[in-house]
C-alpha cells in the first residue's frame, strides 16, 4: 500500500455499444466480507446436517396402546425436537397430574447441563446428556433439586422412541411412567 491507499483489485469492461469502460473494485475489505458470509453459510449447513442425523430431532405422539402410564402423573401427548441455531428447542404438550393443558419449551444442548425450561409447575430446568446415538438421560429440577429422572430410548428404525421416567409423588412414592411415542 503506498500513500495510505488500499490495494484493489481492478478488472475493466467495456459497456455494451457503448464505447465506455466500466471500472468494478474488489476491496480487501469486500473478500472478507464474502469469506466471512460463506464460512458463516457452510456452519449452518453443517448444523442442520448434524440435527438432521440425530434420531430424536422430529414430532412424537404418545401411542397410549403401548405406554404404561400411572393414573395422575403428568404426560406428554406431543414432542417436537427441532434445530435452534447451534442448540435445539424441545416443545411440549400433554397434561399435568390433575388433567389440565400443559405446554413446555425448553431450548438448550445434550451436555448435561441445566437448561431453563418453561410451562412446567413442577420444574424450572431440565438437562439432557446424550449416552450414545439413540439414548438420552434427562432430569428435571425445581430450585436445583432434581424432581425427574428418565432416560429416552430411541428404536434402531428411528420409528418410535420409549421414555421412562421417575418421580416422587407428594406422599413419598416413587412413580415410574414408561411412555412410548411414534415419530411423525
Amino acid at each position: 500500500m503506498r500513500n495510505g491507499l488500499l490495494k484493489a483489485q481492478h478488472s475493466a469492461k467495456m459497456a455494451p455499444n457503448q464505447g465506455t469502460a466500466i471500472l468494478y473494485v474488489k476491496t480487501g475489505e469486500d473478500m472478507k466480507a464474502r469469506t466471512i458470509v460463506l464460512i458463516l453459510a457452510m456452519c449452518l449447513v453443517a448444523v442442520a446436517v448434524c440435527f438432521a442425523s440425530d434420531p430424536n430431532m422430529g414430532t412424537w405422539k404418545l401411542n397410549d396402546g403401548k405406554s404404561k402410564l400411572v393414573p395422575g402423573a403428568p404426560q406428554n401427548s406431543t414432542v417436537v425436537y427441532e434445530a435452534a441455531v447451534d442448540m435445539v428447542k424441545v416443545t411440549t404438550d400433554g397434561t399435568t397430574g390433575d388433567g389440565k393443558p400443559m405446554h413446555t419449551e425448553w431450548t438448550g444442548k445434550f451436555d448435561g447441563k441445566d437448561y431453563p425450561l418453561t410451562g412446567d409447575p413442577s420444574a424450572d430446568t431440565r438437562s439432557y446428556k446424550k449416552v450414545n446415538d439413540h439414548t438420552m438421560d434427562i432430569n428435571n429440577k425445581m430450585g436445583g433439586k432434581v424432581v425427574v429422572t428418565g432416560r429416552i430410548v430411541v428404536a434402531a428404525d428411528g420409528k418410535s422412541r420409549t421414555v421412562t421416567t421417575t418421580r416422587t409423588d407428594s406422599t413419598g412414592k416413587k412413580i415410574t411412567n414408561v411412555a412410548v411415542f411414534d415419530k411423525q
